[in-house]
């Protein structure tokens, strides 16, 4: 008879047996270090992103504080008739640069040429009766001294030559009134300027009453007024002197944001605060050389310190804004890093920083879309602002 196995088991068991070996076999030789299991796969480094970063300049800035003001003529005149007469002739051209002198309207001459005529007749006419007169006076104290003549027939004869010595004076008043009349008639610029557009034309009857034939306002130099409140006039009175020649200059910025190429002084502040308004009034002179100021125009005026301040500038493309303010990027340990700033104005096309740098910082001005706070960069210096 087939005696029966009983040393253990088929051969599924042998196999499972020597899975148990060769596991126990693998984890003694790794623990002795023979073997070793490969590492998990690590994450690359991040790449570096490409800036491109200028250095924050502390450079000594004149401060100045901003107004609204508008441009008024140093000079500006109405022109009216002074006689009433017709309008022989207009001797200008509308918006021409004239001179003091110029002539600019005609009147009709002959009815003030025939009063002036008749005046002078009234003159020799008085003057001869006063002649006669003194004559008879003198002739009257004669017959006095001699006793052929009365104290009244005197008294009376110098009450005459007094009469006619007023006429002559009457005379010679009315020949000056018609010699000024008919002056009256040339109508001459009384200060040089920009002449306007006039009110009437050739053949009209002007007269006193006809209102302004036209206006002259001046060119040059020309004046900028200017409203500043209580607490902006205390600022600048405390940076300085005022209105002492030379010491603060006055800079003037067009509606559309270009600067007048010319700087002006302020030479008038006003000597009472407007009730209504809580301002004092400030006038600013200024050259106008090419008439880029105009009478009237709306500008507004950059009222500059008296000494320069140091402040810090970085370009303008370098501010970023958001719900918290204005921030800059910034280079740190190779890493962006934001910094926040507060802008105290510009100038050309740099920013003004108040507060948040001091100067020689690296700040990113190109690059900037990619980047993230803590992010690698590899920074490149850029040219300055006036060389971009």
């Amino acid at each position: 008879m087939r005696q029966a196995n009983t040393s253990g088991g088929g051969p599924a068991e042998f196999r499972r047996r020597d899975r148990v070996r060769m596991s126990l076999l693998l984890a003694a030789l790794i623990g002795v270090g023979i073997l070793q299991v490969p590492a998990r796969a690590q994450v690359p480094p991040q790449a570096a992103v490409p800036v491109g970063t200028v250095v924050a300049e502390l450079k000594p800035l004149t401060s100045s504080q901003e107004f609204v003001g508008r441009v008024e003529a140093a000079e500006r005149v109405e022109i009216r008739a002074r006689v009433t007469g017709y309008l022989q002739a207009v001797l200008f051209k509308e918006g021409d640069l004239i001179q003091q002198g110029a002539p600019l309207f005609q009147i009709e001459q002959e009815p003030f040429e025939a009063a002036l005529q008749q005046a002078q007749g009234a003159l020799i006419k008085a003057q001869g009766q006063y002649a006669n007169a003194e004559v008879q006076l003198q002739r009257a104290e004669e017959l006095l001294k001699s006793s052929a003549g009365s104290v009244a027939t005197r008294d009376q004869r110098r009450a005459e030559a007094e009469t006619a010595k007023g006429d002559v004076v009457t005379a010679m008043a009315n020949l000056t009134t018609a010699r000024v009349n008919l002056s009256y008639t040339d109508i001459t610029a009384p200060i040089s300027g920009r002449i306007g557009r006039t009110s009437v034309t050739q053949g009209n009857v002007v007269g006193p009453d006809s209102g302004p034939l036209t206006l002259i306002v001046s060119q040059d130099p020309i004046y900028v007024v200017f409203p500043v409140s209580e607490r902006q006039l205390l600022a600048l009175r405390r940076q300085g002197p005022v209105t002492e020649s030379g010491t603060r200059r006055v800079r003037i910025i067009f509606a559309d944001g270009s600067t007048y190429d010319r700087t002006g002084t302020i030479d008038f502040v006003g000597v009472t605060v407007n009730r209504e308004t809580d301002t004092v009034t400030m006038r600013a002179v200024l050259p106008n050389p090419r008439d880029m100021l105009v009478d009237g125009q709306l500008v507004r005026v950059a009222v500059e310190a008296e000494k320069p301040e140091e402040k810090v500038l970085v370009p303008q493309a370098a501010l970023i804004a958001d719900q918290k303010g204005t921030y800059v990027f910034i280079v740190k340990d190779g890493r962006a890093e934001i910094q926040r700033v507060t802008i105290g104005g510009e100038t050309g096309a740099d920013a003004i920083i108040n507060e948040g740098l001091s100067g020689g910082e690296q700040v990113i001005v190109q690059g900037l879309q990619a980047l993230r706070p803590g992010s690698p960069v590899s920074a490149a210096p850029v040219p300055a602002t006036g060389q971009m």
